[in-house]
């Protein structure tokens, strides 16, 4: 090139600055995020979606945190699903008592730190800012499994997601060789790994995936003082979970595996296995279907999934196989300049990870597939796909690039022009589907407010006549008990009026000790039935309350 001739870009030359031109997917998917926290603040401000006694249960960890009363290693009643969320949530619920809102805000900051860490993942792994603001939009929607996935502080679903999508990023900074700040990235990725160790083992497959790639390209560095400070931070994360273990010499992985519905008393059949885990559970746990229901059109993605995963692998393992980068190489994309040899070695880096999220999904989907929940109760196991979320870039990412050629023009053959319009179409059909959901999700939210006022009215009423210990299901007690900060304590019985599983035993000690407790049943529900058959068995032996929702039978002293 002669010298002092400046070389023109083809948006140059078309009156479009590139900088500006790459600077717009920025704002667009900046616009994408707060839309997406808005929705859920929203969602929040109508107590949606509708708690429930299991999120209580964090909540009144939460609170013990916060009171220096307790501090859990496990979600209480069982020895698996550590309390990250509860720590969380203790400074917050300590500002504001025993609310919802409190306990929510937490999980909501959850949520934008996954989709930010989405959008720089996204622009690490592929280069293209307009595919990373793709990404970001599909995670502003939330149909009605996805936001209780996010919102609902019921044990690790909204914790796993962000911290799946930060153990890649750094993964890939550390892979690629950047530089400064090498061990407090090796110390973060070692903790993020021992938390979710403890937390829930179903982001296991995304720690493995990711840890490999590690291992693969930093080998020799590992060997130094990364691979000790590594061990360390994974040591130190994991701590509740081994120092419970050591004292207890109880197995967490046992009742993991428990509670997944392996056991012999309850088998369950390979067709309904197969029904719930590779068709309904990816379109419910990944945001196709309406709220606990999924039409029949909207099962598509259970058929689209599996090619995606095939798809991924392929065009991931082809571009780590022939050292091509795979990054998008048209202007305004979005990939970082330097030499060729630097983008190539990122290229690879970027490829290997994205086989390594679609190798977790896979993983994923085929352990829930095997577990006995897919099966059994497959609308609300279809929550053990969460992770699933965190390889989207992956997954898309063929279909991008085959649509993007086609709107390039670069697509002359018949075969890859019909490549581009099926991958363009599918592209559609995905933000179709999902915001579609979302909109049936959003609907949905009067109902949990009117269910929340209910509930709040039964506090009230409990408080004015100045009851303190009640008998109620195992779906009332503890929410009621976080409701009124532990005013009044619940134990749980069966619809037979037997003791029902108390997650916190103290409560059951406090019922049991009242001299005249009373009883909490939903109107309609199995437990007030059996309430007024007693009640016509003993005359006078129960005062009965009705109320929206609720029926209170209080002993007569």
């Amino acid at each position: 090139m002669t010298a002092g001739v400046r070389q023109e870009t083809p948006d140059a030359r078309r009156g479009r600055p590139a900088g500006r031109r790459a600077r717009l997917p920025v704002l667009l998917a900046v616009v994408a995020l707060l839309a997406g926290v808005g929705y859920r603040l929203t969602l929040l401000a109508f107590h949606a979606p509708e708690t429930n006694s299991d999120e209580a249960t964090m909540g009144l960890a939460a609170l013990h945190i916060a009171r220096g009363q307790d501090f859990p290693v496990w979600f209480y009643g069982q020895s698996y699903m550590g309390t990250l969320e509860a720590y969380l949530a203790a400074p917050v619920l300590a500002l504001t008592g025993p609310s919802l809102f409190g306990l929510r805000l937490v999980t909501v900051a959850l949520y934008a730190a996954f989709a930010l860490l989405a959008w720089r993942l996204t622009l690490r792994l592929t280069g293209d800012r307009w595919f990373a603001l793709l990404v970001v939009v599909l995670l502003a929607l939330g149909s009605d499994r996805i936001v209780k996935n996010q919102l609902i502080a019921g044990g690790g679903y909204p914790e796993m997601s962000p911290a799946a999508a930060a153990l890649a990023l750094l993964a890939y900074d550390l892979c690629a060789g950047r530089p400064g700040r090498r061990l407090p990235r090796w110390t973060a990725w070692g903790l993020l790994a021992g938390l979710m160790l403890w937390v829930d083992p179903l982001v296991l497959p995304y720690v493995l995936g990711v840890g490999a790639v590690l291992v693969a390209f930093r080998r020799r560095e590992l060997r130094g003082r990364a691979g000790a400070v590594l061990g360390i931070a994974v040591l130190v994360g994991a701590a509740p979970l081994l120092g419970h273990s050591l004292a207890t010499g109880r197995n967490p992985l046992a009742a993991v595996l428990a509670a997944a519905g392996g056991g012999a008393d309850a088998p369950v059949g390979w067709a309904d296995r197969l029904h719930g885990g590779l068709l309904l559970g990816p379109s419910l746990g990944m945001g196709f279907c309406s709220p606990g229901n999924c039409a029949t059109w909207q099962l598509w993605w259970a058929l689209a999934l599996p090619v995606l995963l095939v798809v991924g692998a392929v065009a991931a393992g082809r571009a780590l196989r022939t050292g091509l980068t795979g990054r998008a190489d048209h202007v305004g994309g979005g990939a970082r300049p330097g030499s060729g040899d630097d983008a190539a070695a990122n290229g690879r880096v970027g490829a290997a990870l994205r086989l390594a999220l679609v190798a977790a999904g896979a993983a994923t989907l085929v352990a829930y597939t095997l577990s006995g929940s897919a099966g059994r109760t497959p609308v609300e196991s279809s929550r053990y796909l969460s992770c699933l979320l965190v390889s989207l870039p992956a997954l898309l990412w063929p279909l991008w690039r085959a649509a993007r050629r086609l709107a390039d023009g670069r697509s002359r053959r018949p075969g890859r022009r019909v490549v581009g319009i099926l991958a363009a179409a599918v592209l559609v059909a995905t933000v179709a589907g999902t915001g579609y959901a979302t909109y049936r999700a959003a609907g949905a939210a009067p109902a949990a407010r009117a269910a929340e006022a209910r509930h709040t009215e039964l506090v009230g009423t409990l408080r004015e006549l100045g009851v303190r210990h009640v008998y109620g299901g195992y779906w009332t007690c503890n929410r009621l008990t976080f409701a009124s900060g532990e005013e009044v304590v619940c134990a749980v019985v069966d619809d037979e009026l037997r003791p029902g599983h108390d997650r916190y035993a103290p409560y059951r000690r406090a019922v049991a000790a009242s001299s005249a407790p009373a009883w909490i049943a939903p109107t309609g529900s199995p437990l007030a039935a059996r309430q007024d058959e007693r009640m016509r068995a003993a005359p006078g032996s129960l005062d009965l309350i009705t109320i929206d929702g609720y029926r209170i039978y209080l002993a007569r002293s």
